[in-house]
């Protein structure tokens, strides 16, 4: 299993467990960030074991090399002092010493492999870091606003469903209705006001016709006894 596929792993279980708990989402972010970092190290330290178990494959390698010519010297001599079965078993230890040293070689190139796939997942978790440092402010505003618009949607479900908001508009609408009484009352006293004042001009008139009637008459029976 990968460096990536193991921290995957780790940030699922821990950020599925913060979820389940309702944490704060900078919360998991940090707990989540906090938890890559632990893996770059743990990363670190593997590629720096597989490094090391590179290094040491590499000198077992040259060591059965060196030990293969030893052998095969040996032998040589040994052949040339005239014992065929001295020279025969330096051959066998020289053989063996080569196959361990090719032995050594191949593991060493599997080794290297892991070494290079290691090294390549390492810059990828360290980009993936970088990447998450940066994104983190990112993350808090919209996080921020996220709770802006939960806020708003709260709101209007107290609207909808008969909060302090509605009971403040039905105040509101009252006191509206209360205005538009008054001034509905205020209009028709102005009107009774002025078919006061016009019934009052016509009595006025009558009055006065009246009074030029009862002059006339006054005037012309004084006229006629006068005569």
């Amino acid at each position: 299993m990968s460096i990536l596929d193991r921290l995957s792993r780790l940030l699922r279980a821990n950020v599925n467990d913060m979820i389940s708990k309702a944490e704060d989402p900078a919360k998991i972010i940090d707990q989540a960030l906090r938890d890559m970092r632990a893996a770059y190290g743990e990363a670190r330290s593997e590629v720096a074991d597989a490094m090391s178990q590179n290094a040491k494959l590499e000198r077992e390698a040259n060591t059965n090399r060196r030990l293969a010519d030893e052998y095969n010297k040996k032998a040589e001599e040994a052949l040339r002092g005239g014992n065929e079965d001295l020279a025969r078993e330096a051959l066998r230890r020289a053989q063996n010493s080569k196959d361990l040293a090719q032995g050594f070689d191949e593991q060493r190139a599997t080794q290297s492999s892991t070494v290079d796939q290691l090294k390549t997942q390492l810059r990828a978790l360290e980009a993936k870091i970088d990447e998450m440092e940066s994104k983190k402010s990112l993350l808090a505003a919209r996080q921020k606003t996220a709770q802006a618009s939960e806020t708003l949607d709260r709101a209007s479900g107290f609207n909808k469903a008969g909060g302090a908001m509605d009971a403040f508009e039905e105040m509101e609408q009252r006191v509206a209705g209360m205005e538009d009484r008054n001034r509905a009352m205020t209009e028709l006293r102005n009107e009774n006001d002025i078919d006061a004042q016009l019934k009052d001009l016509g009595r006025d008139r009558e009055l006065e016709d009246a009074m030029a009637a009862l002059k006339a008459k006054v005037h012309g029976d004084s006229g006629t006894t006068n005569s």
